[in-house]
């Protein structure tokens, strides 16, 4: 059993195809077939179910090939301990992002941290907390900046800031007029939200005390961003919530349909999480400190009621 081995029957389960997982690993199809055959015999199992479309691990292969992920984690983490020691960082570091926090907050950091780590490839992907929690698992990415407590097991982590959400309200409702909004208003207008899948969404949902069961009664739109959901509040069509990032971000007459949360205000706590067999953690240590120096100072503040993304 090599090394070499558990990498090519890890591509297999990633890309449950012999062809993509060759590709993938640079090598042809016959050198990867012949190297996983020759590991199964070795260890005596059959680690695919070959008559499948897309192939599936056997029951005892879902078992070695979770061992063998933990084998190469530790492999790979004897380069990682030799770069931290020389500070000499190359290759990639895997940052996932939500999709409610990547247009406001990845400008504000990103160069930063290319100018900290010239050698090091960023590769930044925009998914939702489902996807990055299982690819984080997979080592699939490194790190990733998204709305918490999660509360997840073999997961740290490291809060960066407190997000308030803020109302964006119709010129047309008589809501407009007011200063401060208080949450439970809200539950009186078409609110509009981000689709399901969204932890924005469930935030959302909770800071209004309201139900999936009595929304759909009134809710008219589901859209996947804000930009849209925006424009139709800017049209008449009901109200919404967004991040403050956001908020600070928008021009003009939009500015004027802000309206902060009255008291006790909602906010969100962004964090940096990783799993907790990573090992780059200087650059994970020097991301923090990038994208606190990057954000408003006053966010960085533990105030307001934290809404959970759950």
């Amino acid at each position: 059993m090599t090394i070499t081995q558990l990498e090519y029957a890890i591509a297999v389960d990633d890309h449950r195809h012999f062809g993509k997982a060759a590709e993938a690993c640079n090598v042809t199809q016959p050198t990867l077939s012949m190297q996983l055959q020759k590991l199964e015999e070795d260890l005596g199992v059959v680690l695919f179910d070959r008559s499948k479309k897309p192939i599936i691990p056997t029951e005892i292969g879902k078992l070695v090939l979770a061992q063998a992920r933990n084998v190469l984690r530790e492999a790979h983490k004897i380069q990682d301990i030799i770069a931290d020691a020389r500070n000499q960082h190359e290759g990639e570091f895997r940052l996932g992002i939500i999709p409610t926090l990547a247009p406001y907050l990845l400008h504000r950091f990103i160069g930063s941290f290319r100018k900290a780590f010239p050698q090091v490839t960023l590769i930044v992907e925009e998914l939702q907390t489902d996807t990055i929690v299982e690819k984080l698992n997979r080592d699939h990415l490194d790190a990733a900046i998204l709305a918490t407590p999660l509360d997840l097991p073999n997961i740290t982590e490291i809060p960066l800031f407190y997000e308030p959400f803020m109302a964006y309200i119709s010129p047309s409702d008589p809501l407009w007029k007011e200063d401060f909004i208080v949450s439970s208003e809200l539950n009186n207008t078409n609110l509009l939200l981000l689709s399901e899948g969204h932890c924005f969404r469930n935030s959302v949902l909770r800071i209004c005390n309201e139900s999936e069961a009595l929304t759909q009664n009134r809710l008219m739109v589901e859209i996947g961003n804000f930009e849209t959901i925006v424009r139709l509040v800017d049209e008449g069509m009901g109200n919404t919530l967004i991040p403050y990032l956001m908020a600070i971000e928008m021009k003009g007459d939009a500015q004027k349909n802000i309206k902060l949360i009255a008291e006790p205000r909602p906010v969100r706590e962004i964090s940096l999480i990783y799993s907790r067999n990573q090992l780059k953690n200087k650059m994970i240590q020097k991301l923090e400190e990038i994208v606190k120096s990057s954000i408003p100072k006053k966010l960085l503040q533990k105030t307001g009621t934290i809404i959970p993304p759950k």
